[in-house]
């Protein structure tokens, strides 16, 4: 009887799984910002690139932003062509900061670990690395399968985790979370996107609500921003984060 409740309630757990994922992927082509309860969740903040072009960061802290995650690294080899400049700029501020990987699905997990290492220095970001993972170019059709991202995933953050010294925050969306994180990642902080509503059915350290963000301070290819908030209060936030602090 309890094997088969265990198996019912597995069961359960999948077909929401596909439920969430069919949800998320027709709501992105209606929604761009999810509304958010700024009473709970008062701790706000942006994610850059290049796309972005040149900062003012001192424009962005005077429009209350608390924290970014700026871009440094792609797969093996690319560098983002504005992360020194962001990371230098953005340090001269009180803004709390922390800078991205995005992982390739089709490169070893130890030389994107030594992209990003080489790019960014523990001393230059306030919160753990995070690596992004989504899906890019074709694998949305042709998904790589668990075992081969797996392989390639574990020793780039394992390799993060003991060169920062704190396990990364992992970025995803849900679908990618189903399929790659819940079973094996459970215990990384989670950064989700979730630009159709709260991701309420998630432990979440950071979520991305908006991809239509409009702020000034850049001028760059993109005319939007992204926009996040912390799960937590301002004091919750500072106890946990603080500027050139081991994170």
């Amino acid at each position: 009887m309890l094997k088969l409740m265990s198996i019912g309630k597995k069961i359960m757990c999948t077909a929401l799984g596909l439920l969430m994922t069919a949800v998320t992927a027709a709501g992105s082509f209606y929604y761009s910002t999810a509304s958010v309860n700024f009473s709970r969740y008062p701790v706000w903040g942006v994610d850059v690139s290049n796309y972005q072009g040149i900062i003012n960061w001192e424009m962005l802290e005077e429009q209350d932003v608390s924290f970014a995650f700026i871009k440094a690294t792609e797969g093996s080899g690319h560098v983002d062509e504005s992360v020194r400049r962001n990371l230098e700029n953005a340090a001269q501020t009180d803004i709390i900061i922390s800078a991205y990987h995005f992982f390739s699905f089709d490169s070893p997990g130890e030389s994107q670990a030594d992209n990003f290492i080489k790019t960014v220095g523990a001393d230059e970001i306030d919160m753990p690395p995070v690596v992004d993972v989504e899906y890019y170019g074709d694998k949305r059709l042709n998904k790589p399968t668990r075992e081969e991202t797996l392989a390639i995933l574990r020793p780039l953050l394992e390799k993060l985790e003991e060169h920062y010294g704190s396990k990364p925050l992992i970025y995803t969306t849900f679908p990618v979370y189903m399929r790659y994180m819940r079973e094996d990642f459970a215990d990384y902080p989670l950064w989700i996107r979730s630009i159709n509503g709260e991701p309420d059915l998630l432990d979440w350290k950071f979520w991305q609500y908006s991809d239509k963000g409009l702020l000034d301070g850049y001028a760059g290819d993109e005319k939007y921003i992204d926009l996040n908030v912390y799960n937590g209060s301002e004091a919750e936030f500072r106890e946990e984060f603080s500027k050139n602090d081991t994170f």
